[in-house]
């Protein structure tokens, strides 16, 4: 993260939007540590995806949902455990069936605490929103894939295995080839890899690829970023092109025998330059070490 204190991470819900019949989307409006929110629409149920960051934003969310499902059941899943993704599900909690992969799970226990502390050092406006922050058990608990019936509109969604974070999910709407991203696409930004060895080195470059490359052969057509504008499959493309960008630059360098550091100087400039309008650029580095840390022979002399 910048020293730089981001501006309050403020889920404005009068963004709502409806992107395909009864698929809407609350916008992060460009804001720092503001996810984009889904609500899927089926004749019985709606589902959430995400709820912002801490209780109060939760509780905005969870007032327009309310209004948008008029008396449908209310079901939530999160696509990780990240605070500005997940650390509002309390507030859904009494209203809501909470979905999850058990290795988002595992994530909660493990991480979640950690984490908001961590990010209550991102300054005032930040540790506000994480006030009375509580975590709560999941209702259903799936291991690879969950179908869920909304009435007359079938979700599915994949636990996609370790890359950004160990749970990431992916949330499709068949009907509407859509599908919900979270932290594994971002538009108009450099991935964000969460490094930050020994506490958390969990996010994995080189796994990455691989869930992008599953997520083009899928061939859904709307795609919603965990931050940045919905799109379309060109942006998968484009977060494939980069993660590839990262490893094939770290790699040679490496195979050349460079020092990390110098390896970490001369792909940030490369990588800026390349996308000179891309915010995130603390996320550069981050991403050189998690690929300096998969160099295949490294792994190969540590073994």
């Amino acid at each position: 993260m910048t020293d730089q204190q981001p501006p309050a991470p403020i889920v404005k819900t009068e963004g709502l939007h409806e992107i395909a019949k009864d698929l809407h989307v609350i916008p992060d409006n460009g804001v720092p540590l503001v996810p984009n929110i889904g609500i899927i629409g089926g004749k019985n149920a709606v589902l959430v995806v995400d709820t912002g960051m801490g209780p109060v934003n939760a509780a905005r969310v969870l007032e327009s949902v309310e209004d948008i499902a008029a008396g449908r059941k209310i079901y939530l899943t999160t696509t990780h455990f990240h605070p500005e993704h997940s650390y509002g599900a309390a507030t859904f909690a009494p209203q809501a069936t909470i979905l999850m992969n058990k290795s988002q799970v595992d994530d909660i226990k493990n991480k979640a605490q950690g984490y908001l502390e961590f990010f209550r050092t991102f300054g005032d406006s930040v540790a506000k929103e994480l006030d009375g922050v509580e975590f709560v058990p999941a209702n259903i608990i799936y291991d690879s894939e969950y179908s869920l019936d909304l009435g007359g509109r079938l979700v599915t969604m994949h636990a996609t295995g370790q890359a950004h974070t160990l749970g990431d999910q992916v949330i499709r709407v068949p009907d509407a080839k859509a599908v919900f991203c979270g932290d594994l696409v971002e538009e108009s930004q450099f991935s964000i890899f969460p490094w930050f060895p020994p506490e958390d080195a969990d996010v994995s470059g080189t796994r990455w690829i691989k869930v992008m490359e599953g997520l083009l052969r899928a061939g859904d057509e709307l795609v919603i970023p965990g931050h940045g504008h919905v799109s379309n499959q060109s942006l998968l493309s484009e977060v494939l092109d980069y993660l590839n960008f990262l490893k094939l630059e770290v790699w040679s360098r490496n195979d050349s025998g460079m020092s990390e550091q110098q390896i970490i100087s001369e792909v940030s400039a490369k990588a800026k330059s390349l996308h000179p309008k891309w915010v995130g650029e603390e996320w550069i580095e981050k991403g050189i070490q998690c690929f300096c840390s998969e160099y295949p022979e490294k792994n190969k002399k540590n073994g």
